[in-house]
């Protein structure tokens, strides 16, 4: 450790442009599908995958379920893999994932600095920006500038931010605060305040 609706991506500079990206993609795509690599249904189902079968959807609908059962939050907090698993969470590149509680006192982020660790069952792939050595290394150096300057979430002097190193050993998420006057509103519509940068820890969750 060192000291639904998106947020904008920083405006760190991409090494390639989106469209590049994805004509790449494409490329790739097609010469593993002509070389007999993959095939086209292969493709087609983990697009499903991780468009509807694991995402931040669900690490939304655990945050929610931890904002509204005490004893799960206390559960989460302990083993998130094994708390996640309750609610039938988990796989690959879940399989040791720890969660980290904000609260008024202390604010929580989550990166990693070697290459790309993250806790796809609960947040989906992660994003490009997540991935670029300008976020790696600028949120473990200057955490509260960068949230300020690039993701536009300016946390007061007095809250801690704490930056979390996730690893091929451990991966990280961020259980944010409960916003104020929820306290009417039912578990499926709280996990739709919670967004995937909210459990990175680079944006507030919805109000």
């Amino acid at each position: 450790m060192t000291s639904s609706e998106v947020t904008p991506s920083p405006t760190v500079t991409l090494p390639r442009s989106e469209a590049e990206i994805a004509a790449r993609m494409k490329a790739l795509e097609a010469l593993m599908i002509d070389k007999g690599i993959m095939t086209t249904e292969a493709v087609d189902r983990l697009a499903e995958i991780y468009e509807n079968e694991v995402g931040p959807q669900l690490g939304a609908s655990v945050v929610a379920k931890a904002w509204t059962d005490p004893d799960f939050k206390a559960r989460l907090l302990d083993n998130a893999t094994t708390a996640c698993a309750e609610l039938g969470i988990g796989g690959l590149q879940g399989e040791d994932m720890v969660a980290v509680e904000d609260t008024d006192a202390v604010h929580n982020v989550v990166t990693c600095t070697l290459c790309s660790c993250y806790p796809w069952p609960v947040l989906g792939l992660p994003p490009n920006w997540y991935k670029q050595p300008a976020y790696r290394s600028r949120i473990v150096r200057e955490p509260r500038t960068m949230l300020r300057d690039e993701f536009g979430y300016d946390l007061p002097d007095s809250v801690e931010v704490r930056v979390w190193d996730s690893s091929a050993e451990l991966r990280y998420m961020v259980l944010p605060q409960r916003p104020a006057g929820t306290e009417d509103m039912s578990e499926t519509e709280l996990a739709e305040l919670v967004t995937r940068d909210a459990m990175i820890g680079v944006a507030p969750v919805r109000t």
